[in-house]
Formats: structure tokens, sequence, C-alpha cells
């Protein structure tokens, strides 16, 4: 998938109003989705793992959408991301969650990626950066903050 055209400021947490797809149509004026995210946070050895499960509980489908990770340390930069992703800042990664019919599911994201230094805990903050161009009048199951020691365990959200 090609990176698309991001509008607003990602560095500053400035909702972008473009998503990560070339192509993508928005939603239509007026369509309520309610995107959600899932999954658990890791810290082991200087490395955070993430995954990501996206959802939309409708009614309307989402064409795709952008989730925003936040990391409260800085990432070391020199790895590569997954395809649909790309790095906002030294602490941001932003990812196309691809299409989402009502009721469904969109593209998990995995993510393996290094710290700078070795953090003792390490604070995602997960919320949608563009909603495909619904509303969402639920956000609750899309904004999280998930703090993770460096045990290597899972923390679930």
């Amino acid at each position: 998938m090609g990176v698309g055209v991001m509008r607003g400021d990602a560095s500053t947490g400035a909702d972008a109003v473009g998503g990560l797809g070339a192509t993508v149509a928005p939603a239509a004026p007026g369509a309520e989705a309610d995107l959600a995210y899932h999954g658990h946070v890791s810290l082991w050895a200087g490395r955070v793992g993430v995954w990501v499960e996206p959802s939309n509980h409708g009614p309307a489908a989402v064409p795709d959408a952008t989730v925003r990770l936040r990391f409260s340390a800085p990432l070391d930069g020199t790895e590569s991301l997954p395809p649909g992703c790309l790095r906002g800042s030294p602490e941001t990664v932003l990812c196309s969650t691809g299409e989402m019919r009502a009721a469904g599911a969109g593209r998990p994201i995995a993510l393996d990626l290094r710290v700078a230094g070795s953090p003792a805990e390490v604070v995602v903050n997960i919320n949608t950066s563009w909603s495909g161009g619904a509303g969402d009048r639920n956000p609750g199951n899309n904004t999280h903050r998930v703090l993770a020691p460096a045990t290597g365990d899972k923390y679930a959200y």
C-alpha cells in the first residue's frame, strides 16, 4: 500500500484529515461508525511490541482509518515499519486500519520496535487520528493509555 497525503501535523497530535491510503474515499457525509481498538503492549530489553486489532461496531462502513500510537519514550528509528504505517515523530507511529465494514474488523497491526535507551517502563497512548470521515460518538473504546513495565509481560487494552 502506498502512503497517501497526510494533512495536519502528526508530530503535534493535530488530527489528520487524510488517511494513509492513497485512493480511499471518505465515508458518506454524516455517516456514523464506532471504531474500537483492542490488543496488548509489551516491553522487554529495550523493545516495545504493540498488537492492535481494529474493529468497527457500525452502523456505517469505514473505507479506512488511521490509528495513532504515541510512546512515552522516543523510538530508535532504525527499524522499518509494516506496510500501511509511518512515523509521525520520534515518539509517534501512524497506521492504516484498512477498510472496515459495519460490524467488521480492520487489518491487524503488529509492531516490534526498539526504544531509545532502556526505559524501565513505557506508556503507549492509542487513539484515532483519522476516522475515514465517519463520526464516532463512542470514543472510549478507541482511546487507550497503556503502561507497560519492562517485564516482557503483555498488558491488554
